[in-house]
């Protein structure tokens, strides 16, 4: 499984990004995925996943502000980041747990992801 994040970049605050994580090795659309992120000095914090069935989790920080999506026909997770933040700016990281679960309705299990990719910067700053 390899797992190749894109799209991070410099930002305003208020201003959106999208992420991208391109996946192979798997179809994603029939695993759960996720994104985190760790800021510097800070433990990697869960921020939003997507299961099999298309249930999405959003962690509290985020909702209603960030979009997890997959695009099946690019067999890619994106993450869709609006109203971005001082607190958002971090390395953001897509996972996968690689477990098979095409009508699973739940993915906020987080000690389960062991996939990940390399990682991508956000940062937020005017």
């Amino acid at each position: 499984v390899e797992l190749v994040e894109s799209g991070g970049g410099l930002v305003q605050p208020a201003g959106s990004l999208r992420l991208s994580c391109a996946a192979s090795g798997l179809t994603v659309r029939y695993y759960p995925m996720a994104w985190f992120r760790q800021a510097p000095g800070k433990e990697r914090e869960a921020i939003s996943c997507v299961s099999g069935d298309g249930t999405t989790f959003y962690a509290d920080a985020v909702k209603g502000r960030f979009i997890i999506s997959r695009d099946n026909g690019n067999n890619s997770v994106n993450l869709q980041m609006n109203s971005l933040k001082t607190e958002d700016p971090a390395v953001y990281y897509c996972a996968t747990d690689g477990l098979f679960d095409r009508y699973g309705s739940t993915c906020n299990h987080w000690e389960k992801y062991s996939f990940w990719g390399q990682g991508t910067q956000v940062t937020v700053s005017l």
